[in-house]
């Protein structure tokens, strides 16, 4: 008798589960959501964030929140996402050069890109931008080589750190345009750029959001983006690619679920970013910052981050970019 009841009770379980779980599903979100970030506030990633959690939180009924945990080049907040409930109550939304870069920059990363995420969809894409002190002789690209070839490692450029995007940008355009730029790390990108605006330091790469107001200001002056195109929301400024043909690195910002997240929660948030992407004032937003917004499907975000984590890895090797 003991065993029948026990079976019964397993049953109703089990059918209980099955019922369960396309009503939770159907009305997710039931209760608020994190947006992890594993960047510090104010960043473009946390920028682009905020926009992206009001909109949410509009379309979906339920407060999106964005918590940012940074620290150790984006390992830290990527690590706890990997770590979080496959619920679809913690999502993250990060860079290209966190999941796609450090893996070969660090030589422990303490969460796998492709094995620990699903991915939802590339959210936007920012272009960095060559910048320059305004005392600094050039004033394009062809002449930035030219002035650098007359005197090999002489010109420095700042960077956010060692193996951060903006450093591997200058290492590419070392091996690419055939100079020899000095790299000088910094712990940010507000610290190097304070110094670039100080005049101690001539150049730097960094993301047009964070350096359009000193472009605007006639703080800092541009002298290429890093695409094949000129941006649409800086139009003004050439891109590298026009001087250097192949010549991209733009940062994409993708938005993953933990691994193991219920497909109906998946398919919810892949279609309300659909819906996102297409709106034209959420298109202005992004644009009036810098950035652009570029959705996928997660299976193109998914063959994307694949290429970039092959193609950043011959890079890092080939500038010799490790981090402990």
């Amino acid at each position: 008798m003991k065993t029948r009841f026990t079976l019964l009770g397993v049953c109703v379980m089990a059918w209980a589960g099955v019922a369960a779980g396309p009503v939770a599903a159907q009305d997710y979100p039931a209760k608020p959501v994190t947006i992890i970030v594993p960047q510090a506030p104010g960043g473009t990633n946390d920028i682009i964030a905020r926009l992206l959690a009001a909109d949410l939180t509009t379309r979906l009924g339920q407060q999106f929140i964005v918590e940012n945990k940074a620290g150790a080049g984006g390992n830290i907040g990527t690590q706890y996402a990997a770590r979080s409930t496959p619920d679809g109550y913690a999502i993250l939304l990060t860079i290209s050069s966190t999941q796609a870069i450090n893996p070969a920059v660090y030589k422990k990363v303490p969460f796998d890109p492709i094995k620990d995420f699903e991915p939802i969809g590339i959210v936007a894409t920012v272009p960095n931008v060559l910048v320059a002190h305004p005392s600094f002789p050039a004033n394009s690209m062809k002449e930035v080589i030219a002035l650098a070839k007359t005197k090999p490692g002489y010109f420095r450029y700042a960077s956010a750190g060692n193996g951060s995007l903006n450093h591997l940008l200058g290492a590419m355009l070392n091996s690419m345009a055939g100079i020899s730029l000095e790299h000088v790390p910094y712990k940010g990108v507000g610290p190097a750029l304070t110094d670039v605006v100080g005049n101690q330091i001539p150049l730097a790469f960094a993301s047009l959001p964070s350096v359009l107001p000193f472009i605007k200001s006639g703080k800092l002056k541009a002298l290429g983006v890093s695409s094949l195109k000129r941006a649409p929301s800086a139009p003004d400024i050439p891109a590298i690619g026009e001087t250097i043909p192949n010549f991209s690195g733009d940062l994409w910002v993708g938005l993953f679920a933990v691994k193991g997240t219920p497909k109906p929660i998946m398919t919810r948030l892949t279609s309300t970013l659909d819906k996102i992407a297409a709106d034209k004032a959420t298109q202005e937003k992004f644009s009036s910052r810098g950035a652009e917004m570029y959705h996928t499907t997660p299976e193109q975000l998914a063959a994307i981050l694949k290429t970039d984590i092959e193609k950043w890895a011959r890079i890092v090797k080939d500038a010799g970019a490790t981090i402990d």
